[in-house]
């Protein structure tokens, strides 16, 4: 058995538990009857088989045209066609993800309509919008307090409190609708938890804690805004109490943008919160490949459960630690309807730096002895997939230097890639800047000047690959905070 067939078969037998066992449900989307699928949906699918395709032909007619005809190890020097070999073969590791991705934009309905309150807000349960700063922003966090309860109000929520988890005082005024905590400097957790980490178990400990069994914790970051949208996703996931755990979509585009190329970067992130996530949570009810650390929607009785208190192990990534634990632990996710409002980094330093900050914390997770295999082989395969992606983004000049043939296998896997990874970043953008908002013309200068921005945030993730996997320092040195403090104008702009 040759290196690629048995990289297929680790593959298939790791998959298999995960999505196999799974069938019924993925079958249910695939024989919906074609009345509930809208013709938007079904030309977006189209859409997709046509891009994927048309990379695919391209890049077999390349191969065919240029595919030398020689063996690598025979060719060239046995270490060195190995070396090649070995690079060629890396791709496998991002194959997963991407197949979750193309499942969920194909299988799911990405044009969904607004969503409708299922019950009445007064009957819901009691909800704990809960905000995590260092406290370094404080005129940000209280004007997206503001923000925010006015959208609960809107919505007719009454039924719930803000909380702010802060490091340092930002003098938050305390109402019956919100209350500031300030965690002590002398606070240790049991295990030694650091960062967010930390904050977010000081709010569990009981002396502090005022949540009941039934209540919901809504996660938030200092700069996410809710939408109407969101917050009647959260009353009907959390009333309807079929699952413990819930994550909806974050979008990056909204208000004055502060920086276009970070900002059309990040529409990978939308896209595969339409793909990957949607999948997993909505239709696998597990966190494959784990979720963020914000619009997390989490039953208080069972968050308390896990708890946060995990090490400094699991302080990097905090939010990806939780998920495999609590994977482990047998609880069910689902995803959360509706979407939140966030800001892209303001610059490329702190894109590198917070792409480095994931890259560690998703490894540090893969790595821990604290989390069987089964429940972290997401983490894992992202880990590899990070540790190879400058091998994966040199592969074509290498390939002009030192000719490889290649087999079909590995060229539609690499063709699929990439043409997933393309159409990600456009439904990204189009689900950020609609057409109806912003017209088709200007909408299809932002897609173009999203392949653009797509090949630079590859250049820097490829950076931050490299400043964690091939020159580390210590993983959990530091917690890396982005720049958030937007200016007044554009915070009213939202």
């Amino acid at each position: 058995m040759d290196i690629l067939s048995m990289a297929q078969l680790l593959l298939y037998k790791s998959l298999q538990r995960i999505t196999l066992l799974n069938c019924p449900r993925i079958l249910q989307h695939l024989v919906r009857p074609l009345s509930l699928v809208s013709m938007r949906h079904v030309k977006h699918f189209l859409a997709v088989l046509l891009l994927v395709s048309l990379i695919c032909l391209s890049v077999h007619v390349h191969w065919i045209v240029c595919k030398p005809n020689f063996s690598a190890i025979e060719h060239y020097r046995v270490s060195v066609g190995i070396l090649l070999c070995l690079i060629q073969i890396s791709v496998v590791f991002s194959l997963p993800f991407f197949i979750f991705n193309f499942l969920g934009v194909v299988l799911i309905n990405v044009f969904t309509q607004r969503p409708k309150l299922q019950r009445s807000p007064l009957l819901g349960p009691f909800l704990c919008f809960r905000v995590v700063t260092k406290g370094l922003y404080p005129e940000l966090v209280n004007e997206n307090m503001k923000l925010n309860l006015q959208v609960c109000r809107k919505v007719g929520l009454h039924n719930y409190i803000f909380e702010v988890v802060t490091d340092i005082p930002i003098n938050l005024k305390s109402t019956k609708d919100s209350r500031e905590i300030l965690v002590p400097k002398n606070y240790k957790t049991s295990s030694g938890s650091l960062f967010k980490a930390r904050a977010l178990q000081y709010a569990l400990e009981p002396e502090v804690d005022i949540l009941s069994p039934g209540d919901w914790i809504v996660h938030l970051d200092e700069e996410t805004l809710l939408t109407e949208e969101a917050v009647i996703g959260i009353i009907n996931f959390t009333g309807a109490g079929e699952h413990a755990f819930g994550q909806g979509v974050i979008t990056y585009g909204s208000g004055k943008i502060i920086n276009w190329v970070t900002t059309l970067a990040d529409s990978i992130r939308v896209g595969v919160d339409y793909g990957c996530l949607r999948f997993t949570l909505g239709i696998l009810h597990k966190p494959v490949f784990s979720w963020k650390g914000s619009f997390i929607v989490a039953d208080a009785e069972a968050e308390k459960k896990i708890s946060f208190d995990h090490g400094p192990e699991a302080s990097i990534a905090e939010d990806c630690f939780f998920a495999c634990v609590a994977f482990s632990k047998g609880y069910s996710f689902g995803f959360v309807e509706g979407e939140m409002l966030e800001k892209s980094t303001f610059t490329l330093k702190d894109f590198i730096q917070q792409r480095r900050r994931w890259m560690q914390g998703i490894l540090l997770t893969a790595l821990s002895a604290k989390i069987p295999l089964r429940y972290k082989l997401g983490p894992v395969l992202m880990s590899f997939s990070g540790c190879t992606l400058p091998a994966n983004l040199l592969m074509v000049p290498i390939s002009l230097i030192w000719p490889l043939p290649s087999s079909p296998i590995i060229t539609v896997t690499y063709s699929f890639i990439l043409g997933t990874i393309l159409y990600l970043f456009i439904l990204g953008t189009l689900q950020t800047f609609s057409v109806h908002r912003y017209g088709i013309w200007k909408c299809i200068l932002l897609v173009l000047a999203t392949m653009m921005c797509g090949l630079v945030a590859c250049i820097l993730e490829n950076i931050a690959s490299i400043l964690v996997f091939w020159f580390p320092r210590s993983s959990v040195a530091s917690f890396y905070v982005v720049k958030k403090d937007i200016p007044n104008d554009c915070v009213k702009g939202i």
